[in-house]
């Protein structure tokens, strides 16, 4: 009896084991729900399926969870992958065109920049006035 009484307790014998049990399972959870709702993002966002097929697809996953989320990835998940793609392109251009619209408005050609420090060394050298200085600059500038 004291055999069977030992090996119910084994479990909690070791807090740590069980404690990576609680964690694996949490971590697969979690993971569970990540693929579903991007299985269920990529049904809706898709280009290529119309409303029916959107809504057949929505309820298999709904209903049948497990089976429908590997049945879409078996049949869709190459064309998920390009999905995912094309929309991160579409981002990152959409970030580099923001980005060098505002450099372009923040900073001065690089031939003005360069044109002032010539200018500037001419005047530092004393070759121009600080009249001439100005007047240079205000063109330079215009």
């Amino acid at each position: 009896m004291t055999n069977e009484r030992e090996l119910e307790m084994l479990g909690y014998d070791y807090p740590l084991a069980g404690a990576f049990w609680t964690m694996l399972m949490l971590f697969l959870w979690f993971a569970w729900l990540v693929l579903l709702f991007r299985t269920i993002a990529d049904i809706v966002r898709s280009d290529d399926l119309g409303g029916g097929s959107k809504a057949l697809w929505s309820i298999f996953v709904i209903l049948l969870p497990f089976l429908g989320v590997f049945v879409y990835l078996m049949v869709r998940g190459r064309g998920m992958g390009e999905r995912d793609m094309a929309l991160a392109q579409a981002r990152a251009d959409t970030q580099d065109l923001a980005l060098k619209s505002y450099l372009h408005d923040a900073t001065l050609p690089a031939a003005t920049a360069d044109e002032l420090a010539k200018l500037s060394e001419l005047k530092n050298r004393g070759v121009i006035t600080e009249d001439e200085f100005t007047q240079q600059k205000a063109r330079i500038l215009a």
